[in-house]
């Protein structure tokens, strides 16, 4: 028995070791397959310098297409040479470039800036090497979607196909939302700005912005002081905060107008109900549309968040339990595309038709031939002054007899906020109605699918010239929860037009008109009810517009002696886009 088990432990010891040194001669193995070049740089027509890395498969001498990702975020090399090497083994050649400034490159960083034309020059130099055969696809999510829609400012020949997922709008969606800055994006600037490659340090100090943020809140000074409270100079901040409408600063960085009707490439874009930053990535697609009625543009999307819809979803998503079936592999779909455009393969199975959504609480997949198509119809409901309950009546019928709610916001305390808008969680068992108005409506006699962005238009007078508005939609659910569906937030002097700002007149009746809304999809049950909550937005969570019609950056709480004196006139509306 002695001698067996003496056996058994030798026996073991050379598996273990055969294990080991097969494990060896395999990494040996893998890192022999490939040809790595890690330090090219790459001149751009103004004399500047983009780094870039490069892996092919060893042994190959025909040319290949090209995936190419075009980046700001300069991580571990490893991990990077890993998306490189998994281009590589679909047969494809993997390049990486970083944008100006970033990594070898010896030029000063300005996101956003310059990625038009450096992209341009990117992809000019790739098409030129001799691995190449002339066709470049490019994908990646967030600021990697926008270096996407950057690319195709100036289309260059050799690229084919782009797959932007979550893709950043400079000026549209970040860092402001309908010509709101939001705080959170503060902090992104010395993330990518601070060195080379990325401050990873400064980019986790939530303590250090979270500070920073609630003294800007309980002091009042201007927004443009954040980093005199932060005690470190922030110079893109105030660059971009520099630029409230979206002038030509942020229209010279992707493309705008007429410029979306030379995109002549399929593309696939990917974004999800819960992205933040969703109304940029679907500005691009609603764009190309417009100007190219018949583009070869498919969108998948749903209940993801900006992370969540650069991989494969979320389980859970804020508190929300997603249906099984919305759980998908963006990456896998992403080469499917790239094998389906640049080699003549299958279209992935997912794209029914140009546009692919998940509806919430359904556990299904549709399409439509457009966003518009989505829907066959609108539910037109007005912000009634007529008690409902503890709220008002969202109702059908525009009143008969015109006359408002009453809202006064006093600026200067700092004890209350307003406009609960974020969808975290998802589904909540109260709302808050301590300010702001509440609308439900009557019992839904029937299911229903809510498809798409809903629109409306506000009807206000103010004692001010300016004021930063929320508009909130819930689905009130049989069981009483409240399930967030989407929100917009805005400011009313650029509601007719974000290039140019409009003061609203002191005491007047304005209309006030909304559509940049999040696009969602979701069942609604029969005995369901629809709930729209509006506000004005004040929080410690974006800029707070004091109304004086002075820029919003300049304003302090001295600006804030007088309240908001708010009259919400009853037909106000909102149009909520259905399928019966």
């Amino acid at each position: 028995m002695k001698t067996f088990l003496n056996f058994a432990v030798i026996f073991l010891a050379v598996l273990n070791s055969f294990g080991q040194q097969t494990k060896v001669a395999k990494q040996e193995y893998l890192k022999s397959a490939y040809d790595v070049q890690d330090s090219v740089m790459i001149k751009t027509r103004d004399g500047a310098f983009i780094s870039a890395m490069v892996v092919r498969k060893k042994g190959i001498t025909t040319s290949k297409p090209v995936i190419l990702q075009y980046t700001i975020y300069v991580r571990d090399k490893g991990r990077d040479i890993k998306t490189l090497k998994e281009a590589a083994d679909k047969d494809y050649v993997g390049v990486i470039a970083y944008t100006r400034g970033k990594r070898f490159s010896p030029n000063e960083i300005f996101p956003y800036e310059n990625d038009a034309n450096d992209a341009y020059d990117v992809i000019d130099w790739i098409s030129k090497q001799e691995w190449c055969n002339g066709s470049v696809g490019m994908y990646g999510g967030s600021y990697n979607g926008f270096t996407q829609w950057a690319a195709c400012k100036k289309m260059h020949p050799a690229l084919k196909t782009i797959v932007p997922y979550v893709a950043a709008g400079p000026g549209m969606g970040w860092p402001s939302e309908n010509n709101v800055f939001v705080n959170p994006n503060y902090e992104w600037s010395f993330y990518v700005g601070n060195n080379k490659y990325l401050d990873t340090i400064a980019g986790n100090d939530r303590q250090r912005f979270r500070k920073m943020q609630n003294k800007w809140w309980e002091t009042g000074v201007a927004y443009k002081k954040l980093d005199s409270i932060d005690g470190t100079a922030n110079k893109l901040f105030q660059r971009w905060i520099s630029h409230p409408s979206f002038d030509g600063y942020w229209q010279k960085m992707a493309p705008y107008g007429k410029e979306f009707a030379q995109i002549n490439i399929p593309i696939l874009s990917i974004d999800g109900y819960y992205n933040d930053s969703q109304n940029s990535g679907l500005y691009y697609v609603r764009e190309h549309y417009k100007y190219v009625s018949k583009a070869n543009h498919y969108l998948i999307i749903g209940p993801y968040s900006h992370l969540g819809a650069q991989r494969e979803g979320d389980a859970v998503l804020n508190g929300y339990k997603v249906d099984s079936n919305a759980l998908i592999n963006t990456k896998k779909i992403t080469y499917q595309w790239f094998d389906y455009i640049l080699k003549n393969g299958q279209k992935p199975e997912i794209l029914k038709d140009k546009i692919n959504y998940q509806v919430m609480g359904a556990n299904e997949w549709r399409s439509a031939s457009s966003i518009d198509k989505m829907a066959n119809g609108f539910l037109k409901m007005y912000l009634s002054d007529n008690k409902s309950g503890n709220f008002y009546a969202l109702n059908s019928q525009k009143p008969v007899q015109k006359n408002y709610l009453y809202q006064e916001v006093n600026f200067a305390d700092r004890a209350t906020q307003n406009n609960d808008y974020y969808p975290d969680p998802i589904i909540r068992k109260e709302i808050d109605t301590s300010n702001g108005f509440i609308f439900i409506s009557e019992l839904l006699k029937e299911s229903m699918l809510i498809n798409g962005s809903f629109l409306g238009e506000i009807k206000a007078s103010i004692n001010k010239k300016d004021m930063d508005i929320g508009v909130t939609l819930y689905e009130v659910m049989p069981n009483g929860d409240y399930f967030h569906l989407s929100y917009f937030i805005g400011r009313a002097s650029y509601a007719k037009d974000i290039t140019k700002r409009n003061l609203l007149k002191p005491n007047e009746i304005e209309s006030i008109p909304f559509s940049n809304t999040h696009l969602v999809s979701k069942q609604l049950s029969k005995g369901s009810r629809l709930l729209v909550a509006i506000n004005v937005n004040k929080n410690p969570f974006s800029q707070l517009n004091y109304g004086t019609g002075k820029e919003v950056n300049d304003e302090t709480i001295e600006d804030a002696k007088e309240p908001l004196k708010v009259k919400w006139y009853n037909d106000s509306y909102v149009k909520i886009p259905v399928w019966k």
